[in-house]
């Protein structure tokens, strides 16, 4: 029963985890464009603000959707390795933002293309983010589940 519980709580915190990851990169990603476009806090409009407050969320939906299944590979062998330093989740974020390229390349039809040096380092850049909030709320106990008794 004890070992149930520890599982059920650590894959609490792992999607937890995964949620705050999700909404770092999305912060990023939003940070990257308003950047882009040449917005600084200077030209802070209430509107351009208070828009942030809903794109943020929203892009995190995406970003959560289209990382999954690299992002739960990373997860379980971190868990498996018991990995806990921040680093490899910086790298482990690369690579599912490199993984998540790699798949938007294939299945482009000509529309989605991601061929511009700039948006390539902005979504891995995300993807390190991710990686680093996501070892700051989860990712420090990996592995801590199997010293349960």
């Amino acid at each position: 029963m004890n070992r149930l519980v520890a599982y059920l709580i650590r894959f609490a915190v792992i999607l937890i985890g995964y949620g705050v990851a999700s909404l770092a990169a999305s912060a990023f990603l939003n940070i990257m464009f308003l950047a882009s476009l040449g917005y600084t806090p200077e030209h802070a409009h209430p509107t351009a603000t208070a828009s942030l407050y809903f794109s943020v969320p929203f892009v995190a939906l995406f970003v959560a959707y289209f990382a999954f299944m690299p992002a739960a590979i990373v997860i379980l062998v971190s868990e498996i390795l018991g990995r806990r330093d921040w680093l490899f989740y910086a790298l482990a974020g690369a690579v599912v933002a490199v993984v998540f390229l790699g798949f938007a390349y294939q299945t482009a039809d000509g529309n989605f293309e991601v061929t511009d040096p700039r948006a390539v380092a902005a979504v891995v850049g995300c993807g390190m983010v991710g990686g680093i909030f996501y070892w700051l709320s989860a990712g420090r106990w990996a592995g801590t589940w199997r010293q349960i008794g």
